[in-house]
C-alpha cells in the first residue's frame, strides 16, 4: 500500500474529483424538471397552441420527456461512477 496515501481519493474522503462532479450533475439533472415544472407562472398561458393544445399542456408534456432524458443520464453518469472497480493488487507479493 506504498503511495495511497497521496492518491486523489485519500485527500476528498475516499471518493476521487470526478467522482463528487458525476454526482453534482446528476444532481442538477434531477433537479432542473422540478424546478422548471414549479415554476408555473412561466408556462400558465394560452398561447402558443401546437396542434390545438394549449401551451400550458404541450409544455408540461414536453417536460415528461425532457426528465425521462435526464434521469437517464443521471443514472448513467451514477452506473459509471458506481460501477465495482476492479481490486489493487501488489503483483510483486507473490
Amino acid at each position: 500500500m506504498v503511495g495511497r496515501e497521496d492518491s486523489p481519493a485519500s485527500t476528498t474522503g475516499g471518493r476521487a474529483p470526478y467522482v463528487v462532479g458525476a454526482y453534482i450533475l446528476a444532481g442538477i439533472l434531477l433537479v432542473a424538471p422540478f424546478i422548471a415544472l414549479m415554476w408555473v407562472s412561466s408556462y400558465a398561458k394560452d398561447s402558443p397552441r401546437l396542434w390545438g393544445f394549449p401551451f400550458f399542456y404541450w409544455y408540461q408534456l414536453l417536460w415528461v420527456l425532457v426528465t425521462a432524458v435526464c434521469t437517464a443520464v443521471a443514472y448513467v453518469l451514477v452506473h459509471r461512477v458506481d460501477r465495482p472497480r476492479e481490486p489493487l493488487t501488489d503483483r510483486n507479493a507473490r
